[in-house]
């Protein structure tokens, strides 16, 4: 076990040798700067002071060559191999409420939801512990490294683990959750992460904008909505984006939640190929964030935006709310995964 240090400060926490310094802070309810965990929006960025560390990716994206001139690295792509000096600005906002724990969890139910996205449930021998709008990190058996994915469902005594997850074309990660694991099967769990979590205590009306298997981090998110304590004045919009009529989904889901067609509004859209004989459609075309500049029942002066989706299309999003409607940055919640 490494002791680590936060540079000119008294903070330290311990980190074994199989943990990343990133998630071992974590752990210890430091507050360090992070978005995607596995090395590519470059958000965990950090100075190495003193100390040895084995980098596990000399080639992640989230560091440009300028970073690795100056000797910047990154926190979840390095283990300690003896104490170490790290210097690295904390957030300023109050720690998650849930420092990650590692868990086994066993597959107990695999339901398709549209042509490519399935949703999977895990169950725990614990509580299934997280804010809506989190992820967790899964270890599949022959897989390298960890794959991020967010929950769907809602933190839970019985300690289900749901997610959502779109097959990727030659995606090592998903041929193996889709193609080998069976029920039964025992994975690793890490989490829960991230920073994109529903923040309940706020009253302004809510907008989740979602595309692919970003709908599993929104739907958790809609559903906390529903069950909370509400004004009766509030209002969830809830934006689904597409390539084909076929990718359209979340709108069953979302049925079932009381408000829904009333202070529950679902807007998908198709950005591709439409309808045709076999894949009718009917209603809204064209990129999320065009639909939305089109679409006149937002208060965006009075709303809290949820992002998740590829990232073209977070980006464009959060491009469009700034630039056209400048929505303050504090109102804005997402977690960039590349």
């Amino acid at each position: 076990m490494a002791r680590i240090t936060i540079a000119d400060s008294e903070l330290a926490f311990e980190c074994g040798t199989d943990d990343s310094l990133l998630r071992a802070g974590l752990r210890a309810n430091l507050n360090l700067p992070y978005e995607c965990n596995v090395g590519s929006c470059g958000t965990c960025k950090f100075e190495l002071v003193s100390g040895e560390i084995k980098v596990l990716s000399d080639t992640a994206p989230g560091l440009s060559e300028r970073d690795r001139k100056k000797g910047r690295q990154l926190a979840c792509q390095c283990l300690p191999l003896t104490d170490c000096v790290m210097k690295v600005r904390l957030e300023e906002d109050a720690p998650a409420k849930f420092p990650p724990t590692r868990l086994k969890v066993k597959l107990i139910k695999v339901t398709d939801v549209t042509h490519d996205i399935r949703e999977f449930q895990f169950q725990a021998v614990s509580p299934a512990t997280f804010i809506p709008g989190q992820y967790a990190m899964l270890q599949l058996p022959g897989v390298s490294g960890e794959r991020a994915y967010s929950m769907s469902n809602l933190p839970n005594d019985d300690g289900v683990w749901s997610f959502m997850i779109r097959r990727v074309p030659q995606g090592v990660g998903t041929q193996v959750l889709f193609d080998a694991l069976t029920l039964g099967d025992e994975i690793g769990l890490d989490g829960p992460f991230g920073k994109a979590y529903y923040r309940s205590e706020s009253a302004r009306d809510l907008v989740c904008v979602a595309g692919g298997s970003g709908l599993a981090p929104m739907l958790s998110i809609a559903r906390a909505w529903s069950q909370k304590s509400k004004s009766g004045e509030e209002h969830l919009t809830f934006f689904y984006g597409g390539r084909e009529p076929r990718d359209i989904c979340g709108e069953e889901m979302l049925q079932q939640l009381p408000e829904f067609n009333q202070q529950l509004q679902f807007v998908p859209s198709v950005s591709g190929a439409v309808s045709d004989a076999t894949n009718p459609w009917s209603g809204r075309t064209g990129f999320i964030h065009e639909v939305m500049h089109g679409f006149e029942d937002l208060d965006y002066a009075n709303s809290d935006f949820y992002i998740a989706g590829p990232p073209v299309m977070t980006q464009a999003v959060i491009d469009f709310l700034r630039e056209s409607h400048a929505v303050p940055q504090e109102r804005i919640y997402f977690d960039r995964f590349f």
